[in-house]
């Protein structure tokens, strides 16, 4: 070939790699979470970007969940008690610890903003967009205050009353169930009359008065009045929020177009080669198949109380089956030839495998998720937040069944097993759903990618921004203009009251005798 030739091929190779730099917008991935489960959905954003050739820059609280990662990754060093640790010890109904869950998020956020390695990015660095891993940490806005660029939050389940009203997204209270409420369309009287008592005092009431109440101490503490924008106003300036749901999941309901749903973007389109050991263990159970256990990130199996413990591991030692338990350091609770226990076990790339015959989950939206993506049953030991809706849900789908964790009993836990194992139409039911739910014009990666771009295209896309944001409460619900017909009403009628009477009157008096 003439060297002409290589010098034109040099040429348009140089020509790409500018093109791809001058293109490319530096990204802030603000991700504090105490979550492993919440950081493996925000960083599938960071990988999408950096595919994509932008220059990503991840902050976290947990080591990188992306194994060489195209990005700068920070992990700071925060030290903060466990919440879920002191619950798992005294077992309550979750929305007994709401208060101090909110507490326990914001104080964990409130501690990595205040660590040294984040102080010095923001004190030396410059970005073109924030991304912001969304959860009761609303103050960390002023991260991108202080840079003066747009943002963009990635939440984790389908949005609840607040997110909503911080998008100016409608509530519809009277058909959309509530996150947390397990409720499901259609919804009959007494499930609207729970759904509307649960959201105004409960899930509006706690999260409104005293969430907000915390969120805006936390902001005016970090971000002084003097320095950066009031609290409110950068409320009003959240360029999208991604969730992490699909219409096909349900409910069924209306959003603004700064709503993005990318619902699965965790999951990969082909499962990751798995260890050798475990690609032999669910290769070789074609008899019986394998049971996947895990309660997700947030807690550890071994952290449970011992009698629950040993309820587990009593049902579990006597199926057929081979388990897969997700189980930590600590001293194993018996050993059996039909259990493994490990660490840590790669979720997707096992329940992606044709062995895997049930999934016993916590029911983080995550793993079931995950489970309704590869069209895997579930049994489900819900604990706090929303897993008790989640699985909730998943029984009135047909997709499994749900068992409670404070009565939890060997019986209860056995029949339920033993009823999705046998019961062929809780597979089948996932089976078309998965189907549906993998059925969208772009995968959760495209889709987070457009409308990323989207946004640092058109300079924070504020022509998107849903004018519910700029009205009170009154004129949102316009009560005003209901006010002004009232009035109206009001005055027509005393007028012609007024004008009756005076008629009456005077036809009376000019009535002869």
């Amino acid at each position: 070939m003439s060297l002409r030739y290589h010098l034109k091929f040099a040429f348009l190779i140089l020509l790409s790699i500018i093109l791809t730099f001058s293109d490319s917008a530096r990204i802030l991935g603000l991700f504090p979470t105490h979550s492993k489960s919440h950081l493996i959905v925000h960083s599938a954003i960071a990988d999408a970007l950096a595919e994509r050739g932008h220059n990503v820059t991840v902050v976290s609280t947990l080591p990188s969940v992306t194994k060489n990662p195209q990005y700068r990754y920070i992990q700071l060093d925060v030290q903060y008690p466990n919440f879920f640790t002191e619950m798992l010890k005294n077992p309550l109904p979750w929305y007994k610890r709401f208060t101090g869950f909110i507490d326990f998020v914001s104080g964990y956020a409130n501690a990595s903003l205040n660590q040294p390695q984040l102080k010095k990015l923001m004190a030396e660095e410059s970005f073109d967009l924030v991304i912001q891993g969304y959860f009761f940490n609303e103050f960390l806005l002023g991260v991108a205050a202080h840079f003066k660029c747009p943002v963009i939050m990635s939440f984790t389940v389908r949005p609840f009353p607040y997110v909503n009203k911080l998008m100016g997204n409608p509530l519809e209270l009277s058909y959309v169930p509530s996150l947390v409420g397990g409720g499901k369309q259609p919804m009959g009287f007494f499930d609207r009359l729970k759904n509307f008592l649960f959201i105004v005092f409960f899930e509006n009431g706690i999260e409104e008065i005293y969430g907000q109440w915390r969120q805006s101490v936390l902001y005016r503490e970090n971000f002084p009045s003097e320095k950066y924008p009031s609290y409110e106003n950068m409320k009003k300036n959240v360029s999208l929020v991604f969730i992490n749901h699909h219409f096909s999941q349900s409910p069924i309901r209306p959003d603004v177009p700064t709503m993005i749903e990318i619902g699965g973007i965790q999951i990969k389109d082909t499962p990751s080669p798995l260890p050798q050991d475990l690609k032999s263990i669910l290769d070789n159970a074609t008899e019986h198949g394998v049971i996947y256990f895990s309660l997700g990130t947030n807690i550890q199996s071994e952290k449970l109380c011992q009698d629950k413990i040993k309820i587990l591991f009593d049902v579990l030692s006597k199926l057929p089956q081979t388990i897969l338990w997700k189980w930590g350091d600590s001293k194993l609770p018996g050993n059996f030839e039909n259990i493994v226990f490990r660490k840590w076990l790669p979720q997707n790339d096992i329940l992606f495998h044709p062995n895997v015959k049930l999934f016993i989950t916590h029911g983080g939206l995550g793993s079931v998720v995950e489970s309704q993506y590869h069209g895997v049953p579930m049994v489900g030991i819900p604990i706090l937040g929303d897993q008790p809706s989640n699985m909730k849900v998943v029984e009135k789908l047909g997709f499994g069944l749900s068992v409670d964790f404070i009565t939890l009993t060997e019986a209860d836990f056995s029949n339920k097993i033993s009823e999705v194992l046998s019961n062929k139409t809780y597979f089948d039911n996932i089976q078309k759903f998965a189907n549906r739910f993998k059925d969208r014009p772009m995968t959760p990666r495209q889709t987070a990618l457009y409308w990323i771009e989207y946004v640092l295209r058109h300079h924070g896309a504020a022509h998107l921004q849903s004018q519910a944001l700029h009205l009170n409460w009154i004129q949102l619900l316009s009560l005003d203009v209901v006010g002004v017909f009232v009035f109206s009403w009001f005055v027509s009628f005393k007028m012609i009251k007024i004008i009756y009477v005076k008629t009456k009157s005077k036809i009376k008096k000019e009535k002869p005798e």
